[in-house]
């Protein structure tokens, strides 16, 4: 199977609509992980045989660029969260009722959105570049 083939295959396998319900139903990444794991080993360990030192370096990057997501949101749901504890006090002191606070869910929606286009174009990116290997091999 290609590389290609294997990482298509991932992609389908890892639906983050049942992950999100698995999480929301209080299941820990851990394990959401391990499960995905034991259910794609050997997809897991032919991609593994297929990569190469550059493509271990994209992921490598993207890894990194996942933690500073993670950040982001982290940063993000603080300011929502200091915001919301600034606003409900001056609510309680003066009863002004916020009217330009931006929802939670429109910011989840942003992030995975924006998640999922660069997880994409990781995947292309590294088809590219096996693709271009095989080219000129």
């Amino acid at each position: 199977m290609s590389k290609n083939q294997i990482l298509r295959t991932l992609d389908e396998s890892w639906k983050r609509d049942e992950i999100l319900l698995k999480i929301k139903n209080g299941c820990g990444a851990d394990k959401i992980v391990n499960e995905f794991l034991m259910k794609n080993e050997r997809q897991i360990k032919d991609l593994n045989s297929l990569l190469s030192p550059e493509d271990i370096e994209l992921l490598n990057q993207v890894e990194k660029l996942s933690t500073c997501e993670s950040k982001l949101i982290n940063e993000i749901k603080n300011l929502n969260y200091l915001e919301n504890n600034e606003n409900h006090h001056i609510m309680n002191k003066k009863n002004i009722v916020p009217s330009n606070r931006v929802s939670f869910n429109k910011i989840s929606s942003f992030m995975i959105n924006w998640s999922n286009k660069f997880v994409v174009i990781a995947l292309l990116t590294i088809s590219a570049i096996a693709l271009s290997k095989q080219a000129w091999a």
